[in-house]
């Protein structure tokens, strides 16, 4: 069974940088899309960034355009959130999916999507 652990979260100040690692059990990881989410308190879970199983496509929401980088190691079953010039509004709760045989566009949105794996999410606070 696929599973998936987030580790890279803590507490930084606005402008600072973070990065997020997403790393599996599995070394058919790099079979997968995955995509990182967040959820803000009192918000509903919103697609941050996706990446393709073949690295050759990547998403990005437009509020983190520029400043996020996503990235996969395939000898590390990893996948990579290099978050920089870090903002209040990114404090969240980041989680990681995966999926099969799905558009990033559609894993992004949670629509037509069964997703395979949940990472239990990591805390990300951004405050002076």
């Amino acid at each position: 069974q696929l599973q998936l652990v987030e580790s890279g979260g803590g507490l930084v100040q606005p402008g600072g940088s973070l990065r997020l690692s997403c790393a599996s059990n599995r070394f058919t990881f790099y079979t997968y899309n995955i995509c990182w989410f967040r959820q803000a308190p009192g918000k509903e879970r919103e697609g941050v960034s996706c990446i393709s199983f073949n690295n050759a496509t990547v998403k990005y929401a437009d509020v983190v355009k520029g400043r996020f980088t996503i990235s996969r190691d395939k000898a590390k079953s990893t996948v990579y959130l290099q978050m920089n010039n870090l903002k209040s509004e990114d404090t969240a709760i980041y989680s990681c999916a995966a999926a099969h045989l799905v558009s990033l566009e559609d894993m992004f949105a949670q629509t037509r999507v069964d997703f395979l794996a949940w990472g239990q999410g990591t805390q990300v606070t951004v405050s002076s």
